[in-house]
């Protein structure tokens, strides 16, 4: 490593650039094992963001199996997962652009659709599909109407015949999901809710047995209004039920055998499994022995163990902080893994003995370990507010550089992250969009505010009809914790989030002026009685618990919505959009923009055409760092490193 160079925070030379982050890059998504071969599904930036399918067969030999165009991804619930399934060599997937479903036989030159056109374009769509065992496929299938309304769309669970033939086997609930057969085909196993819970408020497991009856196994909301939330049902080789169910405030591990009752199985005192936005999530897996391997997480990192058959559990010893997608394959498990030090890879683990095969490696970034900051989990104190929780958790990553270092007593600048959903948590993994940031010279705190999952049910909750309050607190508790014991510098404080974590950067700053001295907002919430208004089917009801019912709360909406508050944006903001955004439309964005150029506040927005919740396209990824960087270095007054040439983003109302 060369001398390292004195340099102001924020300016440090990095090679962890926007190009790097999106070169080669790949989001991996689902995973299935077929015999001896393993598939996964990875999204592309550099392919237009398509989701591309790849095969990893039992000689070891990789290979796409879908060419561009292809893009197995579908729009149920506007997050998907579950968009392809594959059996015996036969795929069957949903193609993105008109959501039809498709099959690819083996050997076969071109994927044939199975269903038809829909009148409206894209107004059919397929999820959470699982091989039936008679050649057939069950699903979820989400239909719009041209309306638009959500609520005209229904949600149903579908088995396809191999000739297209649909027939409906659940249609009554407002939401299912996880539709699983058992082994011999006698029962129908799923999960439903009802408005306005989500899926981690009071989703039952219903299962139909061969006479046609159907109880509901776990779950689910009591006449008395007592909740308990069921998620990934699965069936293991002797006909057992495994689920996991937050009635001990964590979502625990428990086991149902058709004709019995349900039996506790494990409880590690924190959330095994966690919110069901996309379909298909796995955190656990029976395998064909009565073992099961679970991951589980604890202080701010996933640990893989056995369950063994005498209720015993064995931590297995890996290098990695984060699992999902842990499906069985014979006396192992496949999975994808994540660490501080990695991006995630496609595991293969015995749990005999912990042996680790790594299937699909991270790329490769040409760059030491030296440049990646790891994150400390802390704990910090917070407003209390009824909720019986007086503490909060974040993971923060401190700057660092080999090759650089601040002038003597300077502090440095600090990004506060706020996680997406708000149901959701930061993970603990090698993020090149983390590592963007720390590498200049800036410290980052990954915010779990109460509301995140991961710390039970009680934690998640207390986030109830206060979302625009209890995590504002959290997020200015941290960033002043970390301000008081000297870590930051207090008068270059930024806030940052997509979607919901958009929304509560824009409260912070218009709720809580003075804190951070500047914010950017990914696609974020600002006028929170239009999201209950116009918005997907999956959420049109969400914001009643974080809220407030709606209408009935109107004015709790009003009081909490950044726009709204206008007259107190005195904090220079910059704004990303997707054009096409269902879930938060630009509208929204533009509402806050207006109004920053009507008062005259320093901002900068970018509107990206093609791009819906979230940006998967490489130019776009590149355009929101680089332009988020050059608003901070405008507003904070620190150069940019010349050799990459990152082009200015225009900021408005800025004296000249």
């Amino acid at each position: 490593m060369p001398a390292r160079r004195t340099l102001p925070y924020g300016s440090w030379p990095t090679p962890v650039t926007s190009e790097l982050v999106v070169r080669a890059a790949a989001r991996l998504e689902d995973l299935a094992v077929d015999g001896g071969a393993v598939w996964w599904s990875e999204s592309r930036p550099g392919e237009g963001g398509r989701s591309a399918l790849v095969r990893r067969a039992d000689d070891g030999t990789t290979a796409d199996v879908l060419a561009e165009p292809w893009n197995a991804r579908t729009r149920v619930h506007e997050y998907g997962g579950g968009a392809w399934a594959v059996s015996g060599g036969v795929l069957w997937f949903v193609h993105f652009p008109d959501q039809r479903l498709y099959r690819l036989d083996p050997g076969a030159d071109r994927p044939v659709a199975v269903t038809p056109e829909p009148d409206l374009p894209a107004g059919v769509r397929y999820a959470d599909l699982i091989p039936a065992g008679d050649g057939g496929l069950l699903a979820v299938r989400e239909t719009h109407t041209a309306s638009g309304a959500a609520a005209d769309v229904t949600n149903e669970v579908v088995r396809i015949g191999a000739d297209g033939e649909v027939e409906v086997l659940v249609g009554e609930p407002d939401f299912v999901s996880d539709p699983r057969p058992s082994p011999d085909g006698r029962h129908l196993a799923w999960l439903q809710w009802q408005h306005p819970d989500m899926p981690w408020d009071a989703a039952a497991l219903v299962v139909r047995g061969p006479d046609g009856g159907e109880a509901v196994v776990a779950g689910g909301r009591s006449p008395g209004g007592t909740a308990e939330s069921v998620v990934q049902p699965t069936w293991d080789a002797d006909g057992a039920l495994w689920f996991c169910a937050d009635r001990t405030d964590v979502w625990a591990l428990y086991r149902w055998r058709p004709g019995g009752e349900v039996e506790a199985v494990l409880d590690v005192g924190a959330d095994i499994a966690g919110p069901q936005w996309r379909f298909g999530a796995r955190r656990f897996a029976p395998l064909g022995d009565g073992r099961v391997v679970l991951a589980f997480p604890r202080d701010g990192a996933d640990r893989l163990a056995v369950r063994e058959t005498d209720g015993t559990v064995r931590e297995l010893d890996l290098p990695y902080t984060a699992f999902r997608s842990v499906t069985a394959a014979g006396r192992s498990v496949v999975c994808v893994a994540g660490s501080p030090a990695s991006e995630p890879v496609v595991l293969r683990v015995a749990a005999d003995d912990g042996a680790a095969e790594l299937l699909r490696p991270a790329r490769d970034l040409g760059v030491d370990a030296a440049w990646f900051s790891r994150p400390e989990h802390v704990t910090f104190p917070t407003a209390e507010r009824g909720t019986g929780i007086g503490e909060a958790h974040a993971l923060v990553y401190p700057p660092t550089n080999p090759e650089a270092t601040a002038p003597e007593g300077a502090l440095p600048p600090l990004l506060v992250v706020v996680h997406g959903g708000p149901t959701a948590a930061a993970t603990p993994v090698l993020n090149l969009e983390v590592q963007y940031w720390t590498s200049r010279g800036f410290c980052v705190a990954d915010v779990d505010y109460r509301g995140s999952t991961g710390y039970g049910r009680r934690y998640r909750e207390a986030l109830r009809g206060a979302w625009g309050v209890v995590d504002l607190d959290d997020v200015v508790a941290c960033a002043q914790s970390l301000a008081d014991a000297g870590r930051v510098d207090r008068a270059r404080m930024a806030i940052r989030g997509g979607s919901a974590g958009g929304y509560t950067t824009l409260a912070a700053l218009c709720l809580r002026p003075g804190v951070f001295s500047a914010g950017a907002s990914h696609y974020g919430v600002a006028d929170l009685a239009a999201l209950a208004a116009d918005t997907h089917k999956f959420e049109s009801r969400y914001l009643d618990f974080l809220v407030a019912p709606w209408p009935e709360g109107a004015d709790v909406y009003a009081e909490r919505s950044p726009i709204a508050h206008v007259d107190a944006f005195d904090t220079p903001l910059a704004v990303f959009q997707g054009a096409e955004d269902r879930v938060v439309p630009p509208e929204q964005a533009e509402a806050i923009v207006a109004a920053l150029r009507e008062k005259g506040v320093p901002h900068a927005y970018l509107l990206f055409p093609g791009e819906q919740h979230g940006f998967r396209r490489a130019e776009n990824i590149r355009a929101a760092l680089d332009g988020e960087l050059s608003f901070y270095a405008q507003v904070w007054g620190f150069a940019l490193p010349e050799e990459e040439g990152i082009a200015p983003i225009e900021v408005s109302g800025v004296a000249r």
